[in-house]
């Protein structure tokens, strides 16, 4: 899906969309060793607790912060991650299905990375993402992708979480992750 119009995209059809890409994807992987979802803070963490339990998958899933593995962390400090990091399952040997909202630069995908290998070797890690806008900046692509979405560079794509859970999407004119 193609869409230069942010606001167009409708977040819980798209999340409808990755659930059942995870499902697939997760169907595929053999079930030694276990698979786990780790969720980027904030909406890749909403995209994944939503996801452990739409699933039905045993446990909770993680939670990872890119903040101290930024490369602009000095500016941003961090608040440019969000919150700690909870992985309440062994990393090491473990398939890893790393789950963000919206993916740009690759910039933050890198620093979640960096932080997962600080908690061990996972046996692979594969991306899933709501929605890809381009603009890449390092060669990281995801392994499932909801939608595509084109922006202005100046723009920002945000997933938002109502008080019932539900999704949507908010464009906000500044600086993109």
């Amino acid at each position: 899906m193609k869409s230069p119009l942010a606001h167009e995209l409708d977040a819980e059809a798209l999340y409808a969309t990755l659930r059942q890409g995870v499902r697939e994807r997760l169907d595929a992987m053999p079930a030694e060793p276990p698979a786990a979802l780790v969720g980027i803070w904030s909406g890749g963490a909403w995209l994944a607790a939503r996801l452990q339990v739409d699933l039905g998958l045993p446990g909770e899933a993680g939670v990872i912060s890119s903040a101290l593995h930024r490369d602009d962390f000095a500016e941003r400090g961090m608040a440019a991650g969000g919150g700690a990091t909870r992985l309440p399952f062994e990393v090491e040997g473990r398939r890893i299905l790393l789950v963000d909202d919206v993916l740009y630069t690759g910039r933050t995908i890198r620093a979640a990375i960096n932080e997962l290998y600080d908690f061990g070797r996972p046996a692979a890690v594969m991306l899933a993402v709501l929605v890809d806008r381009g603009g890449r900046e390092l060669p990281i692509e995801p392994t499932f992708c909801a939608a595509q979405a084109s922006l202005n560079a100046g723009q920002r794509l945000s997933l938002a979480r109502a008080d019932d859970g539900r999704f949507s999407f908010t464009v906000e004119e500044g600086e993109s992750a």
